[in-house]
């Protein structure tokens, strides 16, 4: 690998480094390298098909694109279309299956109720009102702020505890802000105005973006392996967990992390959705994902189906998403000081900031980078 004559070095092969490298070579007209630990492209998008049902499937977790940002959306659909899918989660709890989000289906099903939409808060503020916190501090007592705490311990303690092994009450309130409430029979996960998979998987965009001559990858190569040899004119773009670059000098971050088990079930259909979740603390796993239900436009081997349970990984192998305690969000705070000693490198991407970026933000991050730093200073030099 002769990085003499390159002038942009890529840590990371996400939508992030992707999107970066895409620019770089397709509108600057640079050559970039990018290197990337795994045997695959993609980061944690990274799609690929089950051979024994054809199925299409995430490796790391059901991805299901949306925003309601056109310059984005714009951008993506460059390299891909998207199919029609839109997304809806269900929830078992003692062995009974409701909406989730939660919305007046799950409140009327779950209390044996029949309210109307202009009813529930007038219910729900009794049902609050119970074990209101007059000065709510952490993600449990903001939710049963929210719900009252038989909504909060049926559908959201036990779920929560295992997905971050943590207590929700050691946990930031601001965790919640990303799941929706409603009072409303509206189903849909998401409130974004496009959402879709890519009907090739995402690989394939990935494929697509980093296309160009001018962009070389190099798979199952660590940037710590070469860090030390690296051409000094260098300028990196790091996608990695920021507090691996710095050696863990200010203590290590907390990530949520993630194990899969795969299963090849003899029959067309096991859950009926894409996602069901687990909210009981008591079973292991958070969710089961049945991703023939993300292509209904494609045809699967009949009578198969892919189930993947999803576990958390109290090993902490692989880092997927930040848990933004204030003892983590105190040493990102000093790992962002020290990355600014640093001319020569950008930190981004979800590992990179300490972020939980959905995609579109991921995206968006990037080709914000790109022009306002990456360009403009290519431009002025």
């Amino acid at each position: 690998m002769n990085l003499n004559n390159i002038k942009f070095l890529i840590v990371g092969s996400g939508f992030y480094g992707a999107v970066l490298a895409e620019r770089i070579a397709n509108d600057l007209g640079e050559t970039v390298a990018i290197i990337e630990k795994r045997d695959h492209i993609g980061g944690n998008c990274f799609s690929t098909k089950n051979l024994e049902t054809n199925i299409c499937y995430h490796r790391y977790g059901t991805h299901i694109f949306h925003t309601s940002n056109k310059v984005v959306w714009d951008y993506l659909n460059q390299f891909t279309e998207f199919n029609s899918y839109t997304h809806h989660v269900l929830t078992t709890y003692k062995n009974k299956v409701y909406q989730m989000p939660i919305n007046l289906e799950t409140i009327n099903s779950f209390y044996g109720l029949n309210l109307k939409p202009f009813e529930v808060d007038e219910f729900l503020e009794k049902e609050i009102q119970r074990d209101y916190f007059q000065n709510p501090k952490n993600f449990e007592e903001v939710a049963v702020n929210k719900m009252g705490r038989a909504l909060y311990e049926a559908f959201i303690k036990g779920y929560t505890q295992k997905q971050w092994q943590k207590k929700p009450s050691e946990l930031p309130a601001n965790i919640l802000m990303r799941l929706p409430f409603r009072k409303n029979y509206n189903e849909s996960y998401f409130n974004s105005r496009w959402q879709g998979i890519p009907p090739d998987g995402y690989t394939e965009i990935f494929n697509k973006l980093l296309a160009n001559p001018k962009i070389k990858v190099y798979k199952e190569l660590d940037y710590f392996d070469i860090k030390d040899d690296l051409p000094k004119h260098l300028s990196i773009i790091f996608t990695g967990a920021i507090d691996s670059y710095f050696d863990y000098q200010f203590g290590r971050l907390e990530w949520r992390s993630l194990k899969f088990e795969y299963e090849v079930v003899p029959v067309a259909d096991y859950q009926g959705t894409s996602v069901m979740n687990y909210a009981e603390k008591e079973i292991p796993y958070t969710r089961i994902h049945e991703p023939k239900h993300l292509h209904e436009e494609k045809k699967h081997i009949k009578n198969k189906t892919l189930i993947i349970r999803e576990y958390p990984d109290h090993n902490n192998n692989q880092p997927y998403y930040p848990i933004n305690t204030e003892t983590n969000q105190n040493k990102v705070r000093k790992y962002q000081a020290e990355s600014k000693k640093q001319p020569n490198i950008i930190f981004g991407g979800r590992l990179g900031s300490y972020q939980y970026l959905d995609m579109d933000e991921t995206i968006a991050a990037a080709l914000s980078t790109y022009e306002q730093v990456i360009k403009f200073k290519a431009l002025n030099c």
